[in-house]
């Protein structure tokens, strides 16, 4: 089941950043870049969201903040953040919650899968690509900056 043209499921989570993070608070503001990953210090993931870090400014430029979720603590996250030099808020959904509410949790595996979805300012899904596998890294940033700058997020009523 798609989430693309469907309001976002709200959440609230705590964030590396010492904050709770409430997606509805982006709304009217800002798109956000949802960026679910299985788990912090693994291989594939400290490739992953060092690199949709170290482009914040062109997401900023491009009016759409990052946010990193999975299933680890704000701690695993804060020291996580720490050594790879990781700036984008990591949220802690450490029941899976949210990873299930946007189909993306591996339950047998306590991990969400790994997917990206883009939410524009008035909370609809405008893009969604979830991996086949954990393993897989195919959504580059530089993937969904061209994808926002030529349609999905560029005006709220395209998908």
């Amino acid at each position: 089941m798609t989430l693309v043209g469907q309001p976002a499921p709200d959440f609230t989570l705590p964030a590396s950043t010492g904050e709770q993070i409430t997606l509805s608070s982006y709304r009217d503001q800002q798109h956000v870049v949802l960026v679910f990953y299985p788990l912090d210090f693994s291989p594939v993931c400290s490739m992953q969201l060092p690199e949709y870090s170290g482009r914040q400014d062109d997401f900023a430029d491009a009016g759409a903040v990052v946010l990193g979720v999975n299933r680890d603590s704000v701690h695993a996250h804060k020291a996580w953040a720490a050594e790879y030099g990781i700036e984008v808020p990591l949220l802690a959904d450490m029941k899976l919650d949210v990873a299930r509410e946007y189909g993306v949790a591996i339950d047998d595996r306590g991990i969400s899968g790994r997917a990206v979805f883009l939410i524009d300012r008035s909370g609809v899904v405008r893009y969604e690509h979830v991996e086949e596998t954990t393993g897989a890294y195919t959504v580059r940033p530089e993937a969904v900056l061209a994808d926002r700058k030529s349609t999905r997020l560029n005006s709220s009523h395209r998908t």
